[in-house]
């Protein structure tokens, strides 16, 4: 049984390179700690119309927007109920894709998984003979778009234009550690939900989570018969229709902080954004091939997570334990029990920029004697 463990505010600050959540800036932090207002109030009918309109214009998309309080996995099951009757096409690379399966199952749907060995991408042209060949419907191909277990990024602007084929299959994308920080043009390619959360790319607290909707999937929801009552299409775009608030109470002060950065967010731009992390990426990837390899297949690696093959064989776990003691800095293990020594991960996302990347580097070289 699980013991208490009081909480005390004795702990020194770590520099987070992890998967997310990830560094926040001050003055994000900062903007939680506003007076308490209601949230049938006009304030905040202000305050949720600016971060859903904000955040339209900074992904650059004509779809809906929800943004609820939550995590953005909130929306495995929320597309699950709100587009599959029966059947659900879920291709798996890794643990991530894997649970969003599980989840479908949890539901009672019927479940085709499309499987790859860990590490290694979706290809468009699987889901293609898969949805022609198969005697089945597929009410949605359901793919993770950044899986961060093994640092795959899945062409899913590919996959995209395949699903757009079979204009009854929808297209529903986890980009929960992406968005925002790998720019995808989400109308172009037929992506009919999308969804992230908001500690990851988005370099904001935890605790919202934003998703994309189309208008087909709207549709398509309102054409069933029952539907996720949290996280419903329906519920959630008509009462912002109407009200510009969301249909519960949210959390607050993570909307101030989520209007605060989505400011600097739109400052900086999405084609910036982007630009940046894809530097960060291409020099973790040269300084892993230097010291040690890449676990993703070559050509699908994340623009926000690292996942390195332990070539060397160092005590990952040790490792890590010893950067953060010496440095104040935190990185990732493999995740669970199949890469957990195998690999290590690097979490490059966020407000981190090249210069905060090659200090982590340099403190792993440093304690690894590389």
């Amino acid at each position: 049984m699980t013991k208490k463990r009081e909480y005390n505010d004795d702990y020194p600050d770590k520099t987070l390179y992890i998967p997310g959540p990830t560094e926040v800036r001050d003055d994000v932090i900062e903007a939680m700690c506003e007076p308490m207002f209601g949230h049938r109030m006009d304030r905040m009918t202000d305050l949720y119309t600016t971060i859903v309109e904000d955040t339209k214009e900074f992904l650059g998309t004509d779809n809906e927007v929800v943004i609820l309080t939550g995590s953005g996995t909130e929306f495995w099951e929320a597309s699950t109920l709100n587009l599959v009757d029966e059947n659900i096409l879920v291709p798996t690379c890794g643990s991530f894709s894997e649970r969003h399966a599980n989840v479908a199952e949890r539901l009672g749907k019927d479940v085709d998984r499309l499987e790859y060995e860990w590490g290694q991408a979706i290809k468009p042209e699987d889901i293609r003979e898969t949805l022609e060949s198969s005697d089945k419907h597929y009410d949605v191909v359901a793919t993770v778009m950044n899986e961060s277990s093994t640092g795959v990024r899945n062409p899913i602007e590919e996959i995209g234009d395949v699903v757009a084929e079979y204009p009854d299959t929808y297209f529903v994308v986890d980009a929960v550690s992406a968005l925002g920080g790998d720019i995808v043009d989400i109308d172009e390619h037929n992506i009919d939900v999308i969804f992230a959360s908001s500690q990851k790319a988005f370099a904001m607290p935890p605790g919202l989570a934003v998703c994309v909707v189309s208008d087909d999937a709207y549709e398509r929801e309102l054409e069933k018969e029952s539907a996720s009552w949290y996280g419903g299409f329906q519920r959630t775009i008509d009462y912002y229709e109407r009200k510009g608030q969301t249909h519960s109470t949210p959390a607050i002060p993570i909307m101030l902080a989520y209007r605060k950065q989505m400011k600097h967010m739109l400052e900086e731009g999405h084609d910036a954004r982007d630009q940046r992390h894809r530097e960060m990426a291409e020099y973790t990837r040269e300084w892993a091939r230097e010291h040690f390899d890449m676990f993703p297949e070559e050509g699908y690696e994340s623009q926000t997570v690292s996942c390195i093959e332990n070539t060397q064989g160092i005590d990952v776990a040790a490792t890590i334990e010893a950067v953060s003691d010496e440095y104040d800095m935190v990185f990732s293990n493999g995740y669970g029990s199949q890469l957990g020594e195998e690999t290590f991960r690097i979490g490059h996302m966020g407000e981190h920029d090249l210069e905060s990347i090659k200090e982590l580097t340099d403190a792993i070289e440093d304690v690894a004697d590389l």
